[in-house]
């Protein structure tokens, strides 16, 4: 990631949480985001059969938790996999909403089991993450949970977001390194 963006990132979601009027602190769900931004949001199965998303899980687990559309009205839809559960739902919406706000183009179409998906490049999809991150668990959010003893399932849990997600922020963004050293 080039220098400063994460400091960016961090700001440019305090921005957006802000005029939301939520505090820096305050959990959202990435669906308010969506909202708040005018990007609808909608389960893949109202596209597909459910059917399909499950021989696509099936076949990968991973391979599909959500996508971003651009349609010719020029409305922005992003769709998710409605077979995860909320928190991992919330940890892939965001992420998309990121890549819209970063304004980051398509780039490639790769195909896995006869289905066609669009990518961003690694450099786009690591600041697409960071700043979803950012706005799912601001770092006054992790300073505050982590004072109070919370761990990444607490988060998750408390903050409907994947557990992965919860350990990655709590551990890349320097908080839980921050406490250790003002303890000692």
């Amino acid at each position: 990631m080039r220098r400063g963006f994460k400091a960016e990132a961090e700001r440019l979601a305090s921005t957006i949480r802000s005029e939301m009027g939520l505090g820096p602190a305050e959990p959202v769900q990435a669906i308010a985001i969506a909202e708040h931004l005018g990007i609808d949001v909608r389960p893949a199965d109202e596209l597909i059969e459910r059917r399909r998303l499950q021989e696509l899980r099936d076949l990968q687990y991973d391979a599909f938790s959500g996508a971003t559309f651009k349609l010719p009205s020029g409305r922005t839809v992003v769709v998710y996999n409605p077979l995860n559960g909320l928190p991992r739902t919330n940890s892939d919406i965001a992420p998309e909403l990121a890549h819209i706000i970063l304004e980051h183009p398509v780039r490639t179409v790769e195909r896995v089991g006869g289905h066609n998906f669009f990518t961003c490049d690694a450099e786009e999809e690591q600041r697409a993450n960071w700043l979803a991150g950012c706005l799912l668990l601001p770092r006054p959010l992790l300073v505050k949970e982590a004072r109070a003893g919370a761990i990444a399932q607490d988060l998750a849990q408390r903050h409907q977001v994947s557990e992965q997600m919860a350990t990655w922020r709590l551990n890349a963004s320097g908080v839980l390194l921050q406490l250790r050293r003002g303890r000692s």
